[in-house]
């Protein structure tokens, strides 16, 4: 059944259903001006001003509804409370013919279970290690294997450091993470462990939910370990193929905290094709990251996995037998 959006599309953007499509009965603009005449002049003033606005689009709005649904005669359709906004779109598309479900208490009451869920204590096992450990490599052989996944990092769309935006597109908002990750949660056993690599409470431009990553913080920990030789490999093969302008940004950002000196080292390593040894300068930092991040959670390791040396099909034999036996 097709699920409709009718608020603003500033509002859409900001957070929605995952599977909804944007039908606004009001633009922006629009909205802002009908929220103004609200306030200044009450609400019969308010309703005229966005009839005014609807009218001349009442036939578009039915035909984009015709062409997504086919001869499919069924909707659902929300706004922000279940207001005036979804009723006169139901009242619409009631009109043209359809069955409408129009959602109760609107995308109000959905964000309320949302976040509801994200605060539900699961079976959480997080997979922990130095930066370039290989921790999203092994969720993917975990998952392939048939157990549960939960990989944060994909919902964000970002790899979790100051190189993570690098080579992917845009970030949704964190409500709108918030909501793909309790549509994701809502497929997975909750009784079956989920695997989740650590992450701080930002993955780049988005913040996990605090009850959230509270759970994660307090779950059991399985920690990854390889040398820092191969941990530099290991990123340098992932920034590969990625533009040599964006990895330099990266490093740029990272001055302070690295050291200003060394930035225009890993300039130069870069410019070089040598990614590896570019890499390394930025463990630097990242190593006393997770040292200090350690030294919250130790007491959650509850077993350490050494895949220093090991070849990827022994590496992914030992860790399946460790997560099997966690």
């Amino acid at each position: 059944m097709l699920l409709i959006d009718v608020r603003s599309p500033s509002e859409f953007q900001q957070g929605h259903v995952p599977e909804a499509v944007s039908l606004p009965l009001f633009d922006d603009a629009e909205r802002h001006a009908v929220g103004l005449c609200y306030a200044e002049q009450g609400q019969d003033a308010a309703v005229r001003l966005g009839l005014s606005f609807v009218g001349p689009k009442m036939h578009s709005l039915v035909a984009f509804v015709d062409e997504l649904c086919g001869g499919t005669r069924e909707v659902s359709i929300y706004c922000w409370r279940g207001g005036m906004r979804s009723g006169s779109v139901a009242w619409l598309l009631g009109t043209a013919g359809y069955r409408v479900n129009r959602w109760k208490g609107g995308y109000k009451v959905y964000r309320n279970r949302v976040l509801a869920e994200l605060g539900l204590p699961r079976p959480y096992r997080v997979l922990t290690g130095h930066t370039g450990v290989g921790k999203t490599e092994a969720l993917a052989t975990i998952s392939d294997a048939g157990l549960q996944v939960l990989d944060l990092e994909r919902l964000a769309n970002h790899r979790g450091s100051a190189f993570g935006h690098v080579g992917l597109g845009a970030q949704p908002t964190s409500e709108q993470f918030e909501n793909y990750l309790a549509a994701e949660l809502a497929t997975l056993d909750p009784i079956r462990p989920i695997w989740v690599e650590d992450e701080s409470q930002s993955i780049g431009r988005v913040w996990l939910q605090p009850n959230f990553f509270k759970l994660l913080q307090n779950a059991p920990r399985l920690e990854l370990v390889r040398s820092a030789e191969e941990r530099a490999q290991l990123l340098a093969r992932i920034y590969g193929e990625a533009p040599a302008d964006q990895l330099k940004n990266s490093f740029t950002r990272l001055a302070r905290k690295i050291g200003g000196q060394w930035v225009p080292v890993a300039h130069q390593k870069i410019d070089e094709g040598q990614l590896a040894e570019a890499a390394a300068l930025a463990l630097r930092y990242y190593d006393k990251t997770y040292a200090h991040s350690m030294a919250r959670t130790e007491t959650t390791v509850q077993h350490r996995l050494d895949l220093t040396g090991l070849l990827p099909d022994q590496a992914q034999s030992a860790l399946l037998e460790a997560v099997t036996a966690f």
